[in-house]
């Protein structure tokens, strides 16, 4: 029997006969989870494309040909790389974000653990990566896969051709997300080592713990299922940590690594800037720093991008020299274009995710963010910008770094309320540098070199449960 280009090609023989009823298991575990995604989403009909990615997920495209290696540095000793504890991460993406973490992680887990870092992502392009944005610079560790995508009744699914890597990995870190179909193929082999008594790598998850978006109780159920499969789970926040928790994961296995940007390299930019830099660009742009406010991020539906449109046209109209500086890109450019062109107060930059942030940070006293909290908390401690933001019930997880009245304001209402919050607070100097002054404290809470030692910890538990089982 031919089993070159099998999934367990790397098994002899006398294991062949395992490949057909695992196969046929991870394919009853996959239609099972789509079917229930069909049935949330209210879809009733049986999609086409469904069979493809079954068997896509399911044959030879997933061999260990067709994919990089896990160790992309060729320069290394051969008997340097054998020895090493080999980390493996799998992405969608690499956003510029992220690449200092990713870096830090990669020296930390050497220093500490002796171990070496893979970073392995999708062809899936990050969504803000827009122009204006200078690019994402290259990760060392970074091995790119090919992947093959689909919308199953609106809802996106995509597999990954992983390769050899998870059989060259002592752990193997992954998201914690439905739409990522490689996850049930690397849960199918682990069942199979079960069954066979072998080892492999440990999986661990890593994401938000929770949904913070508005998806059916069948959704939910699949997903706290899924990450129960885990046994490490890498949680952005505490909050994210005591659901996962709460769902019944073993709360010594759940490692809060604080998601965060690079804010140490941030804080020295703001630290940099000058301030005949900030008369300078204030001078350009005709803005007065006391009456100028900050928007940071992505323009997508979740960051209420109308919303704070219509809140900074009332600004003006109650205080005429104010400027709202925004910055970023997306879906809703044309509509913050339409604002600028307008006169509404708006200052249309582009989209960065540089050292530029630093001089708008500095000519700003606000950062308005009416809509979905991200990373842009940390930002805001790095620049001494705090957010003012709103009780909409659909926040992200770093919502829960902003403490009301302390480093940021949370504001009930509509936009003409907002508005008027920002308006009082312009106009209160001391509201502000105490505001200012709590961003200060925390912006040293949250940073890349604290969440790689964090990860780090956890990764060594991780191992720890490896030896454990084996």
């Amino acid at each position: 029997m031919d089993t070159q280009g099998s999934l367990f090609s790397r098994h002899n023989d006398s294991h062949i006969v395992c490949i057909e009823p695992c196969r046929r298991r991870l394919k009853r575990m996959v239609r099972n989870g789509l079917q229930s995604l069909r049935e949330s989403l209210g879809v009733k009909n049986y999609f086409a494309n469904l069979g493809q990615v079954l068997n896509v997920l399911c044959s030879q495209s997933l061999t260990t040909d067709s994919c990089p290696r896990a160790i992309p540095s060729a320069d290394r000793e051969k008997g340097d790389v054998m020895c090493r504890r080999r980390i493996t991460i799998v992405q969608p993406c690499i956003p510029p974000y992220r690449v200092p973490f990713f870096r830090c992680l990669a020296t930390d887990l050497h220093e500490q653990l002796g171990a070496e870092l893979t970073v392995a992502h999708g062809s899936h392009p990050y969504a803000s990566h827009r122009a204006g944005d200078r690019g994402t610079p290259e990760v060392d560790c970074a091995v790119k896969l090919n992947e093959r995508s689909w919308r199953i009744g609106g809802f996106p699914v995509r597999v990954r051709q992983l390769g050899d890597l998870p059989s060259r990995s002592d752990v193997l870190i992954v998201e914690q997300a439905l739409q990522n179909l490689e996850t049930f193929h690397l849960l199918a082999r682990g069942w199979l080592r079960s069954v066979r008594g072998g080892s492999g790598p440990a999986l661990g998850m890593w994401g938000l713990g929770r949904n913070y978006k508005q998806v059916g109780p069948l959704l939910r159920s699949a997903k706290r299922v899924l990450t129960r499969q885990a046994s490490w789970f890498f949680a952005y926040t505490e909050g994210g940590a005591d659901h996962v928790a709460a769902e019944g994961f073993p709360r010594d296995r759940i490692t809060v690594v604080r998601n965060s940007t690079d804010t140490s390299a941030l804080v020295a930019a703001r630290n940099a800037v000058t301030e005949e830099q900030v008369l300078e660009f204030s001078s350009r742009y005709g803005l007065v720093p006391e009456r100028t406010a900050l928007y940071l991020g992505g323009f997508h539906e979740a960051k209420r991008i109308p919303f704070l449109l219509e809140a900074a046209a009332h600004i003006v109209r109650r205080m005429p020299d104010f400027r709202l500086l925004v910055v970023g890109d997306g879906a809703c450019r044309s509509l913050v274009e339409a604002s600028a062109a307008r006169g509404d107060g708006v200052v249309y930059l582009g989209a960065a995710h540089d050292e530029r942030r630093a001089l708008f940070g500095a000519a700003s006293r606000l950062m308005l963010v009416p809509g979905t909290v991200g990373l842009c908390a940390v930002d805001s401690f790095a620049l001494r910008t705090p957010v003012v933001t709103t009780d909409w019930p659909w926040r992200s997880v770093e919502f829960e770094y902003l403490e009301h009245g302390r480093n940021a304001l949370v504001i009930p209402g509509g936009p003409e309320q907002y508005a008027q919050a920002v308006v009082d607070t312009l106009s209160s100097p001391q509201l502000v540098t105490r505001l200012q002054g709590g961003c200060t404290s925390d912006a040293g809470r949250y940073t890349v070199e604290g969440m790689s030692a964090r990860f780090t910890e956890g990764v060594a538990g991780l191992l720890e449960t490896r030896h454990l089982v084996a």
